[in-house]
């Protein structure tokens, strides 16, 4: 009975609007009430054709309460009705829905969290390696209208050797964009990001790699392998590669107390390189993105680049010149998420002004209607240094300062922060539009 009795406790939080869920009590209340009525027309008829039997009329005069004012008699059954049906259709619900429910939360909860995040902006998130990753795992609790757009230049690590052996895409920045979006981020993540080790064959190499190079020869194809795993995983949005093509990234570095310039070429040898990166390139230099990845920018309310390294996670994938162009044309608000730290080899002794001139000289300027910068710089980060809001960044109007340091690490950025500071910049500019419809 206490249970019974919760559950009618908890009946008016399912007509809160925005659930879907009084439209289908309504229909599923009128086909009860006209299959009321067929009942009852069989009752009076029963009525009138055998009044003669007294037992009978002294059980259809209790059945319907006739010794109770009609009003109340109206009351009471509507009530009892609506009840019963209320009780029976989330208990039916419950039941089918049991296997997928997660622990602890109830079939409310997530189809509040469910309607919430459907409705949420239309997001596009373009990087690669951590930064992206932390990115996405803030923003997916915000909306479930998510594309993550990662960089296929990577060619270190068991991404790279499994691109020189294997001659496939590197599946090492969209698999950690997939444990991220992942709705369960428990066993099956960790199944997907365990590296091996003590083989000399496996050694180095994640599950989730074998597993994507393994689906891309069985599907025929790359990006029909990541769809595939992020069904396995019940990933929340999408993750695309910005282009099919193989590119290679290469580097113009400066070296250390000279004015000589170097061509380093691969994505992992840049940073390990002792100068000052100039300038960085794809090779081909005109390679076209993948055609989804501009549809979801073209269609995207919010998009944001960042954070990650500089020069060998975010500009690979803003480099590709048709994928540069849909951001130019679009009119999502764009944000950049400037690093929180220095990163040893690309970015050392940068200040937030350094970050947007580096990439505003390989871009152009006033692409982004945002710089969105952390300006906490408590804590211990290493060998990095802090990337500060100095005084000529403030000068941009278009700086945006918030605390978003994970506490625990300070060097990294903290996934609930940014993706909450994210959904503030875009609210801000958004909500008296959304308000009224626009």
């Amino acid at each position: 009975m206490e249970n019974f009795w919760q559950t009618l406790r908890d009946i008016p939080r399912w007509f809160r609007p925005g659930l879907g869920i009084k439209r289908w009590f309504v229909f599923v209340t009128l086909g009860i009430t006209l299959l009321g009525l067929g009942f009852a027309v069989i009752v009076i008829d029963l009525y009138r054709t055998d009044s003669s039997n007294p037992i009978l009329l002294l059980l259809l005069s209790y059945a319907s309460l006739r010794f109770i004012p009609r009003v109340w008699r109206a009351l009471i059954f509507g009530g009892l009705g609506v009840g019963i049906v209320t009780y029976g259709i989330y208990q039916l619900n419950r039941s089918l829905l049991r296997p997928f429910i997660r622990p602890g939360s109830d079939v409310f909860d997530q189809l509040t969290d469910f309607r919430r995040r459907e409705r949420g902006p239309r997001a596009v998130a373009i990087g690669g390696g951590h930064g992206l990753a932390t990115l996405l795992r803030g923003l997916k609790m915000h909306t479930g209208n998510l594309t993550a757009v990662v960089t296929v230049a990577d060619d270190g690590g068991s991404s790279g050797r499994l691109r020189e052996s294997l001659g496939i895409l590197p599946p090492g920045d969209i698999r950690n964009c997939l444990a991220a979006l992942s709705n369960d981020e428990d066993m099956l993540t960790q199944l997907f990001q365990y590296r091996f080790s003590g083989s000399p064959d496996l050694d180095g190499h994640s599950f989730g790699n074998l597993f994507i190079t393994a689906l891309a020869d069985i599907t025929g194809s790359f990006e029909d392998a990541v769809v595939e795993s992020g069904r396995v995983l019940s990933v929340n949005g999408r993750v695309l590669p910005s282009t099919l093509h193989d590119v290679k990234l290469v580097a113009s570095v400066e070296l250390l107390h000279s004015q000589n310039q170097i061509r380093v070429e691969g994505e992992s040898k840049i940073p390990s390189v002792a100068g000052r990166v100039r300038r960085v390139w794809l090779e081909p230099d005109n390679a076209s993105a993948f055609p989804p990845v501009i549809k979801a920018i073209l269609n995207a309310d919010v998009i944001v680049v960042g954070p990650g390294s500089l020069y060998t996670s975010l500009l690979p994938n803003l480099l590709v010149h048709d994928l540069l162009s849909s951001m130019q044309i679009s009119r999502a608000i764009k944000i950049y998420v400037c690093n929180i730290a220095t990163q040893p080899g690309e970015t050392d002794s940068f200040t937030c002004a350094d970050h947007i001139r580096a990439l505003e000289d390989h871009i152009g300027e006033d692409l982004f209607d945002i710089i969105l910068c952390n300006d906490n710089y408590n804590g211990e980060i290493g060998a990095s240094k802090w990337v500060r809001v100095d005084d000529k960044t403030l000068l941009d109007s278009r700086v945006y300062c918030a605390d978003l340091v994970d506490d625990g690490h300070p060097w990294r950025h903290d996934s609930v922060k940014l993706a909450q500071a994210v959904m503030d910049v875009f609210n801000e500019r958004t909500g008296p539009l959304r308000e009224r419809g626009v």
